[in-house]
């Protein structure tokens, strides 16, 4: 019964940390147009 009220718990917690994130919004800013490169290119 313990495990159940434990796992009831992190669940309301996870759920409210996700409301509270999306209440707040993301924060204010641009993009980069660029790609980001994953590899390193090669210089000759």
């Amino acid at each position: 019964m313990r495990a159940l009220i434990s796992a009831g718990i992190g669940l309301v917690a996870a759920l409210a940390l996700v409301f509270t994130i999306t209440a707040v919004g993301a924060p204010p800013g641009e993009t980069s147009p660029k790609p980001l490169l994953t590899t390193v290119p090669d210089h000759p």
